[in-house]
């Protein structure tokens, strides 16, 4: 695991987070930002699985 999948999956829980309190709250603003910060958690995930894939095919080659 490198840091990028690290601090996505931090970023993706916090969202979730943030989003169901502002369903519970009934906060569009809060829900919102939580959503945006879910996505920007999961592309930064992402971004950190494909550097492991690269990082893994390189070891192989």
């Amino acid at each position: 695991m490198n840091k990028d999948q690290v601090k996505g999956a931090t970023k993706e829980a916090k969202g979730s987070v943030k989003e169901a309190a502002g369903k519970i709250t009934d906060s569009k603003q809060t829900e919102l930002e939580g959503k945006v910060e879910k996505n920007v958690g999961t592309a930064q995930r992402k971004a950190g699985d494909a550097k492991e894939a690269v990082k893994d095919a390189a070891k192989r080659a």
